[in-house]
């Protein structure tokens, strides 16, 4: 990732992962080139890259990390990721050149007084950490410290030192909560599924339109159980679990939760396979009264036969997700190949109100095809009862072979 200065020397033009784009800006703007500092790395630079160790980000551990050679021996690794998920890993934390030990009361306080002021103002939190090491294994694990899919960590990637966490605003373009009041009128509700924290994604959905103050919220604005929850409660909610943990999917559990989830924050891909298979096979729209109820209480349509789920994504990992939906949509500029392979539209402009504009140009093509056939079956059924009439009462029938022809000629050229 990185950016460029447009013509102008001062539009900056990123390349890459919004985040790290980000970031990186912020590392400019406290008087670092990014650039300069690369070439500078050993194991970062384009001729010593081979000599740092990388752990790309997964959704599984919610946290990338690289490994770069210390002049003196040894190796530092740089790790950032989600900040609960950081902050779950330190032991210690910068304080003016030192190293301080980190405890449960501290992280306590950095969780509500940073994280949760900065989620609430539909901020993106970051945890930025590092780690000093003798030696470099990249496959080594700790048992005892796990994943959010509870898979073991990396040792590389546990132990770390705070560097500090960072706040950073995606703000909604202006076109998103428009389109999305469009949706709901169309009939078409709109759910947020996403991998931010919970008090992000609520802040967020708040502001687009997703979590309406008076249908999902208390009268304090705090909101109703079910309307939001993060993917591992949602997983213990949805699946029945044996006694030694495997998961079951229960399609009674999943019809309990799904006509009220509005918001799904840190969610997995499987997750959204979840959602995806769920929606399809559920049989809500069986129980009348209870579909009346949701309509009266939440606003919302219970299509009458089976569920049509439209679904988004841009990773490789919503491959199997935007498969499985009846509609994917890819993004054209931050999807991967194997995404748009995967998708049956991909959105160039990678925006939101472009689903609304799909969604009516394919509606407007039903409806084209419906009037056609309704105008071709009225002509054809006119003329082939006036000709079967004509034959039975003996009489010649006022329309000739040439007729028909000038008819059928006029009538598809009309109706195309």
């Amino acid at each position: 990732s990185g950016f460029r200065y447009g013509d102008d020397g001062k539009t900056p033009i990123f390349l890459g992962n919004p985040t790290e784009c980000a970031l990186l800006k912020m590392a400019e703007e406290l008087g670092y080139k990014y650039a300069d500092v690369r070439e500078q790395v050993v194991g970062r630079s384009a001729n010593t890259i081979d000599q740092g160790v990388s752990k790309v980000f997964t959704s599984s551990r919610k946290m990338m990390s690289w490994a770069v050679p210390k002049p003196e021996g040894g190796y530092r690794v740089y790790a950032k990721g989600a900040s609960e998920i950081i902050l779950s890993r330190v032991v210690n934390r910068v304080q003016v050149g030192t190293q301080v030990k980190m405890d449960d009361s501290e992280v306590d306080n950095l969780t509500d007084m940073v994280i949760s002021k900065f989620a609430k103002l539909a901020m993106r939190t970051i945890g930025l950490a590092y780690k000093d090491v003798d030696t470099i294994d990249s496959d080594e694990v700790e048992t005892l410290i796990k994943n959010t899919d509870g898979s073991p960590a990396f040792s590389m990637e546990t132990g770390l030192t705070l560097l500090g966490i960072v706040g950073i605003e995606d703000p909604l373009r202006p076109e998103v909560a428009p389109a999305i009041v469009r949706c709901f009128k169309a009939g078409i509700d709109v759910r947020m599924v996403t991998g931010d924290n919970l008090a992000t994604a609520i802040a967020i959905a708040k502001g687009a339109g997703i979590l309406n103050m008076e249908l999902h919220c208390d009268k304090n604005g705090e909101v109703l159980p079910k309307r939001a929850m993060e993917g591992k409660v949602f997983r213990k909610m949805v699946h029945d679990y044996s006694a030694d943990g495997e998961a079951t999917f229960n399609q009674a559990k999943f019809d309990e939760v799904w006509p009220y989830l509005r918001v799904l924050a840190r969610s997995s891909p499987d997750d959204k396979l979840t959602l995806a298979k769920g929606l399809n096979a559920s049989t809500v729209f069986q129980d009348k009264e209870k579909c009346r109820m949701l309509k009266v209480h939440e606003k919302i349509e219970i299509f009458p036969d089976r569920q049509v789920v439209a679904m988004t994504g841009d990773g490789t990992n919503d491959a199997s997700a935007l498969k499985n939906a009846d509609v994917g949509f890819a993004m054209g500029i931050a999807g991967t190949q194997i995404a748009k392979d995967a998708a049956n539209i991909i959105l160039l402009d990678d925006n939101f109100a472009s689903i609304v504009v799909a969604a009516k140009w394919g509606r407007n093509v039903f409806d084209s095809i419906q009037k056609f056939l309704q105008f071709q079956l009225t002509v054809n059924i006119s003329i082939l009862t006036l000709n079967v009439i004509c034959a039975v009462i003996d009489i010649k029938c006022p329309l000739t072979v040439l007729h028909l022809l000038w008819l059928n000629l006029i009538m598809d050229s009309a109706a195309s």
